[in-house]
């Protein structure tokens, strides 16, 4: 896009807040960078927007180091901040606890200040003990030249729990084996967080808007079909 002379903007946040929390607001001096440095620092969520305070904070309510490591839940208040949802007092309840909205985005905080979201706490697959993102598992899948589209979700594994596995919609004309891309991802990452059996599919689910639902592919993998298509 940027190639086409489009400037992008990353804005954040949900239809409970009304719906933007942040921006990601560009530096002058990140002009200079390589593309793919600009690449990763544009599409960090950012920056609270005027009159939103927004925060990354652990389960106590404690706001996470700016260290870009530590993991917490984004969490906001402010006048964009819904006061709840229609007739459902528990299910606001759950997310207003504490005097903020929790947003469900598990995300790190950046030394400059600025939020990066890692994945839904959901969507996070734990393996092992290690805890595992399928947004950056679904990152480094976009990375191989083959694929089209990525989603990575845990199925039930009995050694460890659960793994990722991975859902590939391949580029028309392209060709890649399941193999290929695990390899891909282990020379790439720490090699618990690579995929273990991979997929292919015609089209991922999704919704009017878009979004990949990963409840539904969840649902499908772990109702007693989680290893078909290790071996395609």
């Amino acid at each position: 896009m940027e190639a086409l002379g489009i400037e992008v903007v990353h804005l954040y946040g949900l239809t409970e807040t009304g719906p933007f929390l942040t921006s990601c607001e560009w530096q002058p001096g990140w002009n200079d960078l390589e593309v793919s440095q600009r690449y990763r620092l544009k599409a960090r969520q950012g920056i609270s927007q005027l009159f939103t305070d927004v925060r990354v904070m652990d389960e106590h309510l404690r706001e996470v180091p700016m260290d870009g490591k530590t993991i917490g839940e984004i969490v906001a208040r402010g006048n964009n901040v819904m006061d709840g949802y229609y007739k459902q007092p528990e299910e606001t309840a759950q997310v207003m606890h504490g005097g903020w909205f929790h947003t469900g985005d598990l995300a790190v905080l950046h030394p400059d200040g600025y939020i990066e979201v890692v994945d839904r706490a959901k969507d996070v697959i734990i393996s092992g003990g290690e805890n595992i993102s399928s947004v950056e598992v679904e990152a480094m899948l976009y990375e191989h030249p083959a694929v089209l589209e990525a989603a990575v979700v845990g199925v039930p594994d009995s050694t460890w729990g659960e793994v990722p596995k991975a859902l590939v919609v391949l580029r028309p004309g392209q060709q890649a084996s399941a193999q290929e891309l695990i390899t891909f991802c282990r020379a790439r990452m720490a090699h618990f967080k690579a995929p273990r059996p991979v997929e292919f599919l015609d089209g991922l689910p999704k919704t009017a808007t878009g979004k990949v639902q990963k409840f539904a592919l969840r649902e499908r993998y772990r109702a007693g079909d989680s290893n078909r298509g290790q071996g395609e």
